[in-house]
């Protein structure tokens, strides 16, 4: 996609140049910086890295326990959140100078899709192109539909991550300067290649036939081992991680063995998704009142992502990966893995596997990329790709940063 590489090529690489120079600035040159540190520090560090479904207190919390911490004062104290900004490279100018660009994952499809970019050419030959590779229509199946079939993961993940790179051409079009001072990208699950792709690690060509192979490995993983998935609203006096754990014994009790359920999405400090087993989930949906949580909502899903039971998948999407040859970022890509941002290609390779079985940290991710002294200018931010909550999303971790951020129609 000769289009798609110019774009990137002219847009980031200066802003690479200014990362050597060191006119960027962060108080963590790498992520090994966060490790080098120890003992009683360190731990809390990594608490103060995830948010909380509970009220337990921060010294009971344990590696394992990432839902336990709290976003909510402690004994008066507020959670000091500033020192996730450390983690994200910033650009020595005014913010609103700068953009986020986000790309969507599954779960942002209809059928409808992608025809408010076909008056766009450069948008016609991604969607031509991806045809040719996949080896079906798939521009057909995201404008007419049927909607059961658009809704499978092995054709979902590929039309939003093929809609998400032809909005790009659209932006390009009608606001090439959101591209231009692009500082930072990140995508939602499987929009997180979308983001890798933009920045240019993958070859547009590598990028469809890597997320053909993750979607119809996840799909053949969900037949293996059904699961489900629900969002969970909750307060302060919630105790989703109690919930989490009797759903575990109430399914032992009755012959699952090693049975899933966790947290597999931090969304915002009240709302997570959670994945496993159907009965875990069912456990949960009926004793939603006694462990006071708002409210439990299934989501239309057969499989548990983001949770071990996606671990079959990891493997063969790991096979994938391996027989590529993907490029440094050109531009400053946030993974879902933890929020930081990939050092290099070889980090990308090691770390982009376990997205599949481990869970989504999109609520830290945004408090890295968007956390500001209150007098301070926040960036452009454009959701580029299907019509997906990732502003509401914003809003519910920085309500000031989502009044700058707007949705590409596709």
């Amino acid at each position: 996609m000769k289009s798609l590489a110019s774009l990137v090529r002219r847009s980031v690489r200066p802003r690479l140049d200014d990362v050597r120079s060191n006119r960027y600035f962060s108080s963590l040159d790498s992520t090994d910086d966060k490790h080098a540190s120890t003992g009683k520090e360190s731990k809390l560090q990594d608490l103060l890295d995830d948010s909380a479904l509970g009220t337990g207190p921060l010294d009971e919390v344990d590696e394992e326990d990432e839902w336990r911490t709290s976003p909510y004062p402690i004994g008066g104290v507020v959670n000091p959140r500033q020192s996730q900004s450390m983690k994200s490279l910033r650009p020595k100018v005014d913010p609103s100078e700068t953009s986020i660009i986000l790309f969507p994952g599954q779960g942002s499809q209809y059928v409808g899709m992608g025809k408010e970019l076909l008056k766009f050419p450069a948008a016609c030959d991604i969607f031509e192109a991806a045809n040719s590779i996949l080896k079906y229509d798939l521009l057909k199946l995201m404008l007419k539909g049927p909607k059961q079939q658009l809704d499978q993961t092995k054709y979902c993940q590929p039309a939003v991550v093929v809609c998400s790179l032809a909005a790009l051409e659209k932006l390009k079009e009608e606001r090439p300067s959101a591209i231009e001072k692009c500082m930072a990208t990140a995508g939602f699950s499987v929009g997180e290649i979308t983001a890798l792709t933009f920045a240019g690690v993958f070859k547009f060509g590598d990028a469809i036939k890597l997320v053909r192979t993750r979607a119809e490995a996840m799909q053949l993983a969900s037949e293996m081992a059904p699961g489900g998935m629900a969002t969970v609203i909750y307060s302060a006096d919630s105790n989703l991680k109690k919930a989490i754990e009797k759903a575990k014994e109430w399914c032992l009790e009755r012959g699952i063995n090693e049975p899933e359920c966790r947290v597999a999405t931090y969304l915002h400090p009240n709302m997570k998704v959670i994945a496993g087993h159907t009965e875990a989930l069912r456990y949960i949906e009926c004793n939603k009142k006694f462990y006071k949580l708002n409210d439990v909502k299934r989501l239309p899903v057969k499989g548990a992502f983001h949770s071990n039971l996606m671990l079959p998948a990891s493997f063969e999407f790991r096979k994938k990966l391996n027989k590529l040859e993907p490029s440094d970022p050109q531009i400053v890509v946030h993974s879902n893995l933890d929020g930081e941002y990939y050092r290099n290609k070889e980090h990308v390779i090691q770390q982009l596997p376990k997205q599949i079985y481990k869970p989504i940290k999109w609520e830290q991710m945004l408090h890295i990329l968007y956390e500001r002294d209150s007098n301070c200018n926040f960036p452009e931010t454009i959701v580029c790709g299907p019509n997906n909550p990732l502003k509401e999303y914003l809003k519910g971790v920085n309500a000031k940063a989502a009044e700058f951020c707007f949705n590409i129609r596709v």
